[in-house]
């Protein structure tokens, strides 16, 4: 490494490229427009300079030079450390000068540099005193806690130089969205789909040019739009090391898959794009978004914010630790970290530097990528005070709730931590945030497969479960329902195997949840007995029907629709290959399912007393009721497993009463049903029979019903779907 002051010389002549940025506007007029005489004061290791933007973190392209800012509460000096692109050694170190800090922040405008040529790092000096939190060490070189990119990982699966550390890039943000709109679809009328952006297309059987990458996932959007998604929720793709535990067990190469370990909050993972990006890095994701809102299709993303890739006293340090270790983490008093994540290290997210770290990372998302919403995975950690404690009024979550920035995004919470905290119907949400409601799934699980003592609550979870988000505090669309996401069972597996199988993770299948309310219906895993495959057939039928027949938002995992399995194991979070890839070649197998989810949706979509948007019917209908075997009377005993639920609204659209009727059958005998009478004219017709054959078991234009008198008679395990008109 070299020494503070040393460089190596910079041709004057190559360093004038800003793409299209000094075609825009010259240096001087720029300088007049901002007012400041943006010329070099100062000269420091050979480079001209002169204080810089305070006030922007991070590197802002300038014509002429480089903005860099910095700050932490402890450091007693910075360095920027400059290198050549993809190289190791720094060709030139230069210290912030002493009268470039205001306060805490260290700010210089390096002029002659081309932002195409060169890499940069920070090499932060101070007291080195781990239990005090101070780790301090200028020989580490770190990332910019603000890079907009970051190298390293630029190639999937490989790491670009072995010897060779993280270091940040800066980005030309010229992106023209042109006339591009976000959707802006309310949330009750989201369909949400889940996915990894790798494992969505990278089986050889997807047919995209790029496989695996955001390019590959655009190509799959035609898709998405017949199928009817009008909303995709991203697993992280805030760029990650997927090298950071890599093992290889039984000859299978195992990495870190998902991408739950955050290196850069603000940098896109440069691993999934189909070709590399210097200094253009998110171009691709970029027009990956525009074409998702060119398709009605909103794009959420799953966010980690509850700690980084750092991990705990054996960690790396990467960023955060060597710019202020103690302000970054929650640290007990000896300083060790708490490890409300799991993972190693908690960030001390209501720490104010934090905060503000945190809301200027979604603020860049929202405005330099459209992005629509935001899953907070672990998000009771965002909660929690810097000693750990939960708080009852946190003030990120506030300051999320009321950012202006923020005002029509989506926050999704999933509302427990790793460290005990569960907050599902009781996370802080000043009437703005929605959570991933863990007791919907839970509570349907059971109860789809034979569970007694449940009716009541399964009838309180369709009705967008009220008992849980009292829609006078909560607004009418707190809940986002789920059965299945990419941590667990894929909806196939629910309902094929009665134990995880984990065994190809290589830790002797202790990893994975172990209560999974999953049922095989007489055989584990893969059989041939066609009696059971229909059960199963069935089962996940009933599931999707009643998942798409709640009120709330439902959410649906990538690949349930056609029967994907990842084969018993459910827990792939280190599997980069078959297990968690999509095999497209089960669409063709399985099209009669995927034509079924289909119609769902698009039953959804055209009664929007499902959606619970509505103004009350004109009929006199209560806007919601329960049934049983006995119309308007649910039996409250542990042994009712037969449940009804009626929804009414008032169709605008077409200016008429809108009202559903949805009954569940999980026992394993049959059951005959009592249906209330409908008012008027007003006849029942059939739409959805899970028992009947794939085919007939959905219908199109609902048939009047043929009936005897006010009788449902219903098979056992099955669903029926009733429209009144």
């Amino acid at each position: 490494m070299l020494r503070a002051g040393d460089q190596e010389p910079v041709k004057r002549e190559e360093t004038m490229n800003f793409h299209d940025l000094s075609n825009l506007v010259n240096y001087e007029s720029y300088a007049r427009g901002l007012g400041h005489n943006l010329v070099p004061l100062d000269e420091v290791a050979g480079f001209k300079v002169r204080p810089g933007f305070f006030l922007e973190n991070g590197a802002v392209v300038l014509p002429g030079g480089v903005s860099f800012t910095v700050h932490s509460q402890n450091a007693s000096s910075i360095c920027l450390v400059l290198f050549h692109r993809e190289q190791c050694e720094p060709f030139a170190v230069i210290p912030f000068p002493e009268n470039y800090r205001i306060g805490y922040v260290y700010s210089m405008i390096v002029f002659g540099l081309d932002i195409e040529e060169f890499e940069y790092a920070f090499s932060v000096d101070g007291i080195y005193d781990p239990s005090r939190g101070y780790l301090f060490d200028p020989t580490r070189l770190l990332i910019d806690p603000y890079s907009k990119a970051v190298t390293g990982q630029s190639k999937w699966g490989e790491r670009a130089l072995s010897n060779c550390h993280y270091k940040s890039r800066v980005v030309a943000n010229d992106f023209d969205w042109g006339h591009s709109r976000n959707p802006q679809i309310p949330m009750q009328d989201l369909i949400i789909y889940e996915l990894h952006v790798r494992g969505f297309t990278r089986h050889e059987s997807s047919g995209v040019t790029n496989p695996g990458t955001f390019s590959g996932l655009s190509e799959k959007i035609p898709y998405l739009k017949e199928l009817g998604i009008n909303a995709v929720e991203l697993m992280p793709i805030f760029e990650f090391d997927e090298m950071r535990d890599v093992r290889e067990y039984k000859g299978t190469k195992l990495l870190d898959y998902w991408g739950y370990n955050p290196v850069s909050f603000f940098a896109p993972n440069t691993g999934y794009t189909a070709s590399l990006e210097y200094n253009r890095e998110g171009i691709e994701l970029k027009n990956l978004v525009r074409h998702f809102h060119e398709h009605g299709i909103e794009v959420i993303l799953d966010v980690v914010f509850n700690h980084t890739a750092e991990g705990n006293e054996h960690g790396p340090v990467i960023s955060f630790k060597g710019f202020d270790n103690n302000v970054y983490y929650m640290l007990s008093p000896d300083g060790h970290y708490y490890n409300f994540s799991g993972c190693g290290n908690t960030l001390n997210c209501n720490h104010p530097v934090v905060q503000q770290m945190i809301i200027e990372c979604l603020r860049y998302w929202v405005t330099e990528y459209r992005i629509d919403g935001f899953r907070f995975d672990l998000a009771s950690i965002l909660g929690r005070n810097e000693d750990g404690s939960p708080m009852s009024k946190p003030p990120l979550l506030q300051m999320l709730a009321y950012d202006p920035i923020l005002a029509n995004v989506k926050l999704i919470a999933e509302a427990w931590d790793a460290g005990g905290l569960y907050q599902v119907g009781s996370f802080p949400h000043w009437s703005r945030w929605s959570e991933w409601n863990g007791r919907y799934r839970d509570d349907l699980r059971c109860f789809l497969k034979g569970d007694s003592g449940l009716a009541a609550i399964v009838a309180d979870r369709l009705a967008g479960s009220h008992d849980l988000y009292a829609p006078l505090h909560r607004g009418k669309n707190a809940s986002v329902n789920f059965i299945t996401c990419h941590d667990g069972f894929t909806l196939h597996d629910l309902y094929s195997y009665n134990e995880k199988h984990n065994e190809a993770n290589g830790w002797g299948n202790s990893d994975g949840e172990n209560h999974n309310n999953s049922w095989n219906c007489g055989a584990e895993g893969e059989t041939d007995h066609p009696e059971i495959n229909r059960l199963r057939n069935r089962l996940v039928r009933n599931a999707l029907t009643v998942l798409l027949c709640s009120r709330g938002t439902p959410m649906l995992l990538a690949g349930d629709e056609f029967g994907n399995t990842q084969h018993g194991n459910n827990n792939p979070y280190c599997q980069d290959n078959a297990i968690s890839w999509l095999d497209w070649d089960d669409l063709a197998k399985n099209q009669s399912l995927f034509h079924f989810v289909q119609k769902l949706i698009a039953l959804r979509k055209k009664h929007p007393a499902l959606r619970n948007g509505t103004e009350d019917a004109r009929c006199g209908l209560p806007a919601f009721s329960k049934h049983g075997v006995k119309a308007w009377y649910l039996d409250p005993s542990p042994d009712t497993r037969t449940v009804a639920v009626m929804f009414t609204g008032l169709d605008t659209e077409h200016d008429c009463d809108d009202i559903v009727y949805v009954a569940i059958n999980a026992h394993w005998e049959s059951a005959t049903l009592q249906i209330p009478r409908l008012p008027g004219r007003l006849r029942w017709h059939l739409a959805v029979d899970t028992s009947l054959p794939p085919g007939e078991d959905i219908i199109d234009d609902p048939v009047l019903m043929k009936i005897t008198g006010p009788l449902l008679k219903m098979t056992p395990r099955s669903v029926v779907v009733l429209i009144g008109r």
